[in-house]
């Protein structure tokens, strides 16, 4: 049997570096000038200073006061493989958006320069044919789609597979391999016209797009918290800062704690006063981005001795308790990051020192109330948070979401169904391809069949063993299989039954004939038949063959949890989904079967949290 196969060259073959990945939560972005009259890096390099140009003055156009979730969007200028290029690599964290934030830069770059390709990868690989999976031709699977995709005028084009040029010229095939960057750039000079450019897989795998410009700005959530007013210097001078403290918080553990509870102030690092000290607090407008948002406000956390005295003072007043609880969170992510020695020589870090060390020898003033009084304070409804599962289930089974309902629940004025628009589309989508993955007629008895295109060494073994003589021949004990059918349904044995005659010639019922090696007589069809149907017998008292319970049990189930007659019929879309956000959850984050099937979807579930169950069918809940 053959070792598995990749392109790695060992030490005497030529060997040239071990395989590269890219870490998690990554994209990959490179672009490429390719034009017959600029050859030489000469002239490629101006154009290349062009192109970066242009994306620093994008930049400004469009996400002027962006707050990325971890890393932004940039390019520099690298010698790839003896070519230059434009490179660039971002983590995106939990924030998919900023992942398609990117491509949609890179779209508009395109369209900016007719001369320029691009290629996007992400951890996944060719994320982009992922969304357009429904949209692919067979041949482009995984193991061929390297260096093939690209975008190049705001289109997305594709590279075919090439001929076969060993065989004859009447019996030359397209051949199914890898496409190395050098034959890529080299087939899109001389070959350009050739390449495939599809609307339908264009539309699908450009669809998250559909939204921008107006999303970017939907990316973020701008909120009035109650922090220092130390903090509110820094943040109105670096709002970007943010999300690092953000991150920090969010991924603290007891060691980054340990400073909080500080009780003197020696006790902590170089001798410094504690920033989130609760101290000349004022409420401030801080801008966040949504899943940073979403993980702050999600999280149980014990405030530190200065800050609970706060918030038991505040707390009859509910709206000045939710900022001071966001203020001490922020409070507390800045002096998780600020006191981190492996943080120390960041650029945020020395940034913030910097203004610390201003602040306390009095050489940089702070706000005052005047100050303070100019800055913006405007403030988003955060009710995006918020799912309500009446509409939850009404806008699966098809239908618009109410103002009110039947049980008295009221939605409030301007919600977009059970939560946000980008979250009640994302649920469709994934409810309507995984209908149309189990629809899918050419699966055949052995499953799907994407499968098999990928398999190529697997079938190869397979005719090798055949080739062989390995195969053999599977035995089947017709008088054994009887003994035990009988024994499973209770039936009294048979000594002198016609079963134990020879194998079965023929399946009429089934519709197909069946042919099996014996000399022996036929088995007699009607006892067969006689026992099929005693089996069936028994498992339709057992419950086993009742395919469809949707339409008895559930609606039955429904109406006794709400105790009224009027309970509606469940649509099949609300057990599905259900079904699907239920298994994927029981995975706990590790693989599973409903994270497997979602993922070959093109879709992304973010990480769930332990949520309280509310047994009130309208009511609302927060999203983790």
């Amino acid at each position: 049997m053959n070792g598995p196969k990749d392109d790695l060259k060992w030490f005497g073959e030529g060997f040239d570096g071990f395989p590269r990945h890219l870490p998690e939560d990554c994209v990959e972005y490179t672009l490429y000038i390719i034009d017959p009259k600029l050859q030489s890096d000469a002239d490629v390099l101006p154009r290349l200073k062009e192109v970066q140009q242009g994306a620093q003055d994008l930049r400004k156009e469009l996400l002027d006061d962006y707050i990325w979730q971890r890393e932004g969007f940039a390019v520099e200028i690298l010698d790839q493989s003896g070519a230059k290029v434009l490179y660039g690599r971002t983590r995106y964290g939990d924030s998919i958006e900023d992942e398609w934030l990117i491509v949609y830069l890179l779209q508009k770059l395109s369209n900016m320069f007719k001369e320029l390709w691009i290629t996007v990868r992400d951890t996944d690989g060719e994320f982009l044919l992922i969304e357009a999976a429904d949209a692919l031709p067979q041949w482009l699977n995984p193991e061929v789609a390297e260096n093939r995709v690209w975008l190049h005028d705001g289109k997305l084009l594709v590279i075919p597979l090439s001929e076969d040029k060993k065989g004859s010229d009447q019996g030359r095939k397209t051949v199914p391999r890898p496409l190395a960057t050098a034959d890529a750039r080299q087939f899109i000079l001389h070959s350009q016209s050739d390449m495939i450019h599809s609307s339908r897989m264009e539309e699908e795998a450009f669809r998250r797009l559909r939204n921008y410009p107006k999303q970017i700005s939907k990316n973020l959530h701008r909120a009035i918290i109650t922090i220092p007013r130390i903090i509110a210097l820094i943040l109105h001078e670096h709002p970007e800062y943010i999300s690092p403290i953000t991150e920090a918080f969010y991924l603290r553990d007891p060691i980054s704690m340990q400073w909080l509870d500080a009780k003197k102030p020696g006790q902590h690092l170089a001798d410094e006063r504690l920033l989130s000290l609760p101290e000349d607090l004022v409420d401030v407008q801080v801008k966040f981005t949504r899943v940073g948002y979403a993980q702050l406000k999600s999280q149980e956390f014990t405030a530190p001795l200065g800050w609970a005295t706060v918030l038991r003072t505040r707390g009859a007043d509910q709206l000045a308790s939710a900022r001071a609880e966001m203020g001490m969170k922020v409070s507390c992510g800045l002096d998780m990051l600020y006191q981190d020695i492996q943080n120390q020589h960041s650029p945020p870090i020395k940034e913030i020192r910097r203004i610390h060390n201003g602040v306390r020898a009095r050489s940089l003033e702070l706000p005052s109330d005047a100050d303070l009084q100019v800055w913006d304070d405007t403030e988003d409804d955060d009710s995006w948070l918020d799912i309500n599962f009446v509409d939850f289930e009404r806008t699966l089974a098809g239908g618009q979401s109410a103002k009110s309902n039947k049980h008295g629940g009221t939605r409030p004025k301007g919600r977009a169904g059970f939560g946000d628009s980008a979250a009640e589309e994302q649920l469709r989508t994934i409810v309507d391809r995984f209908e149309k993955f189990m629809a899918n007629d050419s699966a055949g008895l052995d499953g799907a069949e994407y499968l098999d295109d990928m398999d190529y060494d697997d079938d190869e073994d397979d005719d090798e063993s055949l080739e062989n003589g390995e195969a053999k021949e599977k035995s089947f004990d017709e008088n054994e299989f009887a003994s035990m059918m009988r024994e499973m349904m209770g039936l009294p044995p048979e000594e002198d039954s016609a079963l134990n005659a020879a194998p079965l010639a023929t399946r009429k019922d089934a519709g197909f004939v069946e042919e099996l090696d014996s000399d022996d007589s036929d088995l007699d069809a009607e006892e067969i038949r006689k026992l099929m149907r005693q089996m069936e017998i028994e498992l339709n008292e057992a419950g086993a063959l009742d395919l469809d319970p949707t339409s008895k049990k559930i609606s039955a189930t429904k109406a006794s949890k709400r105790n009224t007659s009027d309970a509606e019929e469940v649509d099949v879309n609300v057990n599905l989904a259900k079904n699907l956000l239920e298994s994927f959850k029981g995975q706990g984050g590790v693989a599973g079967p409903g994270g497997n099937l979602i993922g070959l979807m093109g879709l992304q579930l973010p990480r769930d949290e332990d949520e309280d169950e509310n047994p009130c069918p309208d009511s609302s809940v927060r999203k983790p």
